[in-house]
């Protein structure tokens, strides 16, 4: 314990303490900002960085994440403010989390989760506009208006009115935040926001600027008591819950960005919800504005190498050492350049990456629509509007459908169709495959997810009619089988095993259960497997031809595969299946019996020695391997003696090549046979065949030399599992 707690302690000075003083550099211009753009007092962005650091910091669930007043939330407390008063927001601020807290208790994080990105990053552009064109006018030496348009519609009235100290100091902030990131790093050790307002400030004081200056008179000594906001009570919840879930989804989706960028444990965002809960109840009741996780000052803390709380903590700490105890330095800092700071951050906060991303998802109607709506509405207006249409464009998604038919060289019809089959979707399904001509030959796919009763019964009643006129539909389901069951008079759920994709060639032709789907085939059993060849030979062509002939090409100049593979011609055994190869990997030998006959063997056979001589001089295979089966028919027939082969002259023959493996076999069992005897043999003929391979000189000299190794493997047809057998001594090689 003891040195878990010197090593605990030793990491703390290490990494946490650097990081910490990192983010309290970064953090006390931004909550001054914060508290500017909100109309609060300007301590009241320190207060708020303190409790989030100390109470979210050592409350919360994430290790690295910074909690403190957010720029997103200032739109919120700005109209709490002037609707409510301060202290009455201070109420709000208490009780929203109040309600943070039983959310947390109750476990309800994850929903918060359930909230579209795109309408979290339209609500953080519609916000940093709004700041930017309300702090735009302090710059320029006047006051921000009401509401986004006003402020639209005064700057050029602003503009005209000039003030050329105010002006020169919001200039020079801008452009000392926009030139900063350019700097060598050893530079940017001091974060931009701070080496933006010391250089107003110094400017403005060499120069004696006639600027506004920041007045703190008062602001750490009086403590501002909440009180209860007066107005109707249903407004005043809403802004309760409001604020609570604003707060709570930042907070959580910060969390889980952060996540991804440290090693540490993940976040439980349970346990930070209620950490943000307590953290916004203290801030509320000493009179600080609403804390929520914020990217900027997270991002920085693990950047800067925080490994614990410890960091997010003691940035609470610096900040509460320097209010207190330098906060007169405050005073010397410029209004206008802070209000430079949040026109800069406002601006940044439309994120060129965010749009990106939710341009991929086909989001950015979401995106544009909340950011409108914020900035011309309002914040919860907006976010109303970003969540309703980010509803209806799933819903859409979800009932949408769409039916693509073309009509192929040979003369038959292909036909699409992809989406969530409902009756939404019928209209447009039954316009489209009712343009198919009749007597044509369909090829219909279905590539669906779900399909309702009334799709089916579109979908039937036109095969129906187009067999009935004289054409023919074949109907094929890349995913579950719903049309399938459906006809077949199944109940219809979805499949419990997982989607095959667009490729199934692995599956048997028995398992796909497509009877229900094709037109009847030609009678007779040679009728019905020529049937199966030929459409799984049409399968390819359509499926899987295009996506393989670059691979195919590439073959054609020659085959360099590494290794040979040696198996038994049972119809369960497809080697590319169970070794996970492709075209061109494996050299494949098979017979009855996965059987190797020795050189100058009795009877003769130059198959196998052709494969062997061809598959290491020629192609110069690494590896030569010889895979066996559970239940092999080849070595039962040997167990037997050659009983069951009695009526098949060839095969008798044939087997005489496992005689080797019979005696290696009953010398191996001894008396201990038992039901596992034929298993016991299959294993022991791999080991038997590997040896009988050593009878080729070749073979065994480059064994020796080290250029080829020989494996055995065993497959397990009930497991479905392949073992590799472990290697024996040779007990037979043409040296020997």
């Amino acid at each position: 314990m003891a040195r878990l707690t010197k090593s605990s302690f030793s990491t703390t000075l290490r990494h946490d303490v650097p990081a910490s003083i990192v983010v309290f550099l970064v953090a006390v211009p931004l909550s001054l900002g914060i508290a500017m753009a909100s109309g609060a007092p300007l301590a009241a962005g320190l207060i708020a960085a303190v409790v989030g650091g100390v109470v979210a910091g050592a409350l919360g669930g994430s290790a690295v994440q910074v909690s403190g007043p957010a720029a997103g939330l200032s739109l919120v407390v700005a109209d709490l403010v002037q609707t409510y008063g301060w202290r009455a927001t201070c109420m709000i601020t208490l009780l929203a989390g109040a309600v943070q807290l039983l959310l947390g208790v109750f476990r309800a994080a994850r929903a918060a989760l359930a909230v579209s990105p795109a309408v979290i990053h339209g609500m953080l552009a519609g916000v940093g506009v709004v700041i930017a064109l309300s702090q735009l006018h302090v710059v320029l030496g006047g006051s921000p208006q009401r509401s986004a348009l006003a402020n639209l519609v005064e700057l050029p009235g602003q503009l005209a009115e000039l003030h050329g100290h105010k002006i020169a100091v919001g200039l020079l902030t801008i452009g000392v935040l926009a030139v900063w990131v350019r700097l060598p790093q050893r530079v940017r050790t001091v974060p931009a926001p701070l080496a933006a307002l010391m250089a107003a400030a110094l400017t403005a004081w060499v120069f004696g600027w006639d600027v506004t200056r920041v007045d703190l008179a008062g602001a750490f000594t009086e403590w501002t008591l909440p009180a209860l906001p007066q107005g109707d009570g249903h407004l005043i919840v809403a802004a309760v819950l409001l604020v609570a879930l604003l707060a709570g989804v930042e907070s959580l989706l910060c969390s889980v960005a952060v996540d991804g960028m440290h090693t540490g444990p993940r976040a439980d965002l349970d346990q930070e919800l209620t950490g943000q809960g307590v953290a916004n109840m203290v801030t509320g009741a000493l009179g600080g504005l609403p804390v929520a996780g914020v990217i900027v000052r997270s991002t920085t803390n693990a950047r800067a190498g925080a490994r614990s709380r410890a960091s997010t903590m003691l940035h609470g700490v610096w900040v509460l050492v320097f209010a207190i105890g330098f906060g007169w330095t405050i005073q010397l800092i410029p209004m206008e350049a802070l209000a430079a700071l949040l026109v800069f951050i406002g601006v940044q906060m439309v994120n060129l990456g965010h749009i990106r991303k939710v341009h991929g998802h086909g989001e950015v109607p979401v995106y544009v629509v909340t950011m409108a709506a914020v900035i011309l509405l309002g914040l919860a207006e907006g976010v109303l509007a970003g969540l309703a249409l980010a509803a209806l464009m799933a819903l859409r998604r979800l009932t949408w459908v769409t039916v693509r038919t073309r009509r192929r060289p040979d003369g038959r019809h292909h036909a699409t169709i992809s989406g969530s089959l409902t009756f939404l979707g019928v209209p447009r399904l039954t316009q489209e495959l009712r343009a198919i001509p009749d007597r044509a030959a369909v090829d219909l796919e279905l590539n669906i997810d779900f399909m309702d009763n009334a799709a089916f019964e579109a979908i039937h009643a036109w095969r129906l009619d187009h067999e009935r006129l004289g054409g023919t539909v074949d109907i094929d389901e890349l995913h579950d089988e719903w049309y399938a069951m459906a006809a077949s008079g199944v109940r219809v759920y979805p499949a419990k095993t997982p989607s095959h994709g667009p490729d199934r060639s692995w599956l048997p032709w028995a398992h796909r259960r497509r009877r229900a789907a094709r037109r009847p085939a030609p009678h007779g059993p040679a009728a019905q497997d020529d049937c199966l060849l030929t459409e799984g030979a049409r399968e390819f062509h359509r499926r899987t031809a295009p996506l393989v002939r670059p691979i195919f090409t590439e073959l054609a100049r020659g085959q360099q595969p590494t290794h040979l593979f040696i198996t038994c011609a049972d119809s369960r055994i497809v080697p590319s299946l169970i070794t996970a190869s492709g075209p061109g990997d494996l050299f494949t030998v098979r017979n009855i019996g996965n059987l190797v006959p020795r050189r100058d063997c009795e009877p003769h056979d130059d198959s196998m020695g052709a494969a062997i001589e061809y598959a290491t001089q020629v192609l110069g295979v690494h590896t030569i391997t010889v895979c066996g089966h559970s239940g092999c028919g080849a070595m039962a027939g040997l167990l037997s003696g050659g009983v069951m082969a009695g009526g098949l002259p060839a095969m008798r023959r044939w087997l005489r090549h496992g005689n080797h493996s019979l005696a290696r076999f009953i010398e191996t069992a001894g008396d201990r046979l038992g039901d596992d005897a034929l298993d016991l043999l299959c294993r022991v003929n791999v080991q038997q065949q590997l040896d009988n391979l050593r009878t080729y000189r070749k073979v065994d000299d480059q064994v020796r030399a080290g250029r080829l190794k020989l494996v055995g493997l065993y497959f397990d047809i009930g497991a479905a599992r392949v073992h590799v057998l472990p290697p024996v001594p040779s007990q037979l090689s043409v040296n020997a």
